[in-house]
């Protein structure tokens, strides 16, 4: 069944993509745009013109200024139309830049190739937005630091498998979510310090059309390639084909999953804590959980960044086939699948760590719940600190195992099968062999008694590692979350 009207409208010729329009936040679109693409284009010619004059090439002082005064007003539809007859968008955008300052159309693109302004735009672009996404994964950084000084000494059932384990705290649990982002932003650090542009390299890498333009002076094309990355502020990779190897975006790549992986287990976490009734996310005031049942209180944010993060994750393999599958110096079956991976990689983390700031920022602790769950399966884990007491109480330490082996079982099966709350205290107060009574007992399990180092090692982790990792923070711009 087709909802289509007879004849087509306008607003139906027209996609609008889930991540620009619904989750990224608007800085991260601006960064990506078409318009900011060709501007980062036209800054590229313009610092390729300004090395070449200054170098001694035709370049005209006049032409350098015409450049200088229209690079920020690129005309778009003009581009599209020159695109629609002339099949190549380089040239397009050279041609509708030609036509708004004539006098520089002659050297404009002077020596260069398509990828001159296509990878080295694309990789400053990335570069930009890779900064962007510093400040937002510090944004949660700082958040989550917050939240886990805060519930430092909370004890908390530990899970292994999801199956009671030995105590922790809820703070030292963020701690865990905070080392994996912390060794993102390493990794995000490390690719930003030493990712390259393509640089000045003509059509297959080799230089030779800028030996041309200086006369086979070799030493003169190296300065022209040192001044151009001068001004653009990135050093040139030492050498490509027509394309910079396209490994130095699937380093990018993998810090775009590293950190959707970390956001990911977070938020699976908090998903089944808030299943427990322990730990939940924000919820507004007047928000919805579910269209049939009023009571409810879903997880949607978390189960957004999973869902958010699986699409990051299934980038990187089409992104190694990119690479694996270029010929010789370049092919072209890598635009289309470029310009969807890169674009929408950064896109989505930049919506994932928004979601996670604002998650992170609003956690909603239940300390009695916690408690409620904690006490429940304590008595449990108590087993060495009760058999010691219990010896220096006189009792032999083999029958006072087999006593609470038999307890424990029995207090298990009471649980499971008749839905009963923990009596093992009971069971072993009633033992005669353990000369304590059932008060006695549960005078022994003081919680914080089980949780180890867990408060000390949140504080040292705070002061040293995660304060280091926040000493140059500077908040990102502010993004809507749409819940």
């Amino acid at each position: 069944m087709s909802f289509l009207p007879p004849s087509d409208l306008p607003e139906l010729e027209h996609f609008e993509h889930p991540l620009s329009s619904r989750y990224a936040s608007k800085a991260m679109v601006r960064l990506l745009s078409p318009l900011y693409r060709m501007r980062t284009w036209r800054r590229l010619w313009i610092a390729l013109a300004e090395s070449e004059a200054e170098l001694g090439l035709p370049v005209s002082a006049a032409q350098l200024a015409a450049m200088r005064a229209t690079q920020d007003t690129v005309d778009l539809e003009a581009i599209a139309r020159f695109e629609a007859d002339l099949r190549h968008d380089v040239m397009a955008a050279i041609h509708a830049w030609g036509e708004q300052a004539p006098v520089a159309r002659p050297i404009i693109h002077l020596g260069a190739t398509s990828c001159f302004v296509t990878d080295n735009g694309d990789l400053l672009i990335c570069q930009e937005a890779l900064q962007l996404l510093r400040r937002r994964l510090q944004d949660v950084i700082a958040a989550l630091s917050g939240f886990a000084a805060e519930w430092a000494e909370q004890p908390t059932l530990g899970f292994t498998h999801f199956q009671p384990a030995q105590p922790t705290t809820v703070g030292k649990r963020a701690c865990l979510w905070l080392q994996d982002l912390l060794l993102d932003l390493e990794d995000l650090d490390h690719v930003v310090r030493t990712t390259p542009v393509r640089g000045v390299k003509g059509v297959t890498g080799t230089q030779a059309s800028f030996l041309e333009l200086f006369d086979g002076d070799g030493a003169k094309v190296d300065e022209l390639e040192r001044r151009f990355c001068a001004k653009v502020g990135r050093p040139a990779i030492p050498v490509s084909g027509q394309t910079a190897t396209r490994k130095l975006e699937d380093r990018i790549g993998q810090v775009l999953c590293g950190i959707a992986a970390s956001a990911s287990k977070f938020a699976c976490d908090l998903r089944l804590l808030q299943h427990l009734k322990e730990v939940e996310e924000p919820f507004e005031k007047k928000q919805i959980g579910s269209s049939a049942m009023p009571y409810k209180r879903n997880p949607m944010r978390s189960e957004r960044i999973n869902s958010l993060a699986r699409f990051v994750l299934g980038l990187m393999p089409s992104s190694y086939q990119t690479t694996a599958t270029q010929w010789m110096e370049r092919t072209l079956d890598d635009s289309a699948h470029r310009r969807l991976t890169i674009s929408q990689g950064l896109l989505a983390v930049d919506a994932i760590l928004v979601l996670f700031k604002n998650v992170a920022s609003g956690l909603v602790v239940n300390p009695k719940m916690i408690e409620v769950r904690l006490l429940q399966e304590l008595p449990f884990m108590a087993a060495e600190v009760l058999l010691m007491e219990g010896v220096k109480r006189g009792g032999d330490r083999q029958d006072l195992h087999e006593s609470f082996r038999v307890a424990s079982l029995e207090a298990g099966r009471r649980i499971k099968q008749e839905g009963r709350s923990n009596e093992l205290l009971s069971l072993l107060a009633a033992d005669p062999a353990w000369r304590m009574n059932e008060a006695e007992l549960k005078a022994m399990l003081d919680s914080r008694r089980f949780t180890g180092r867990a408060g000390e090692q949140v504080r040292a982790f705070l002061e040293k590692e995660v304060a280091i990792a926040l000493t140059d923070h500077r908040a990102a711009e502010a993004a809507e979350v749409r819940v």
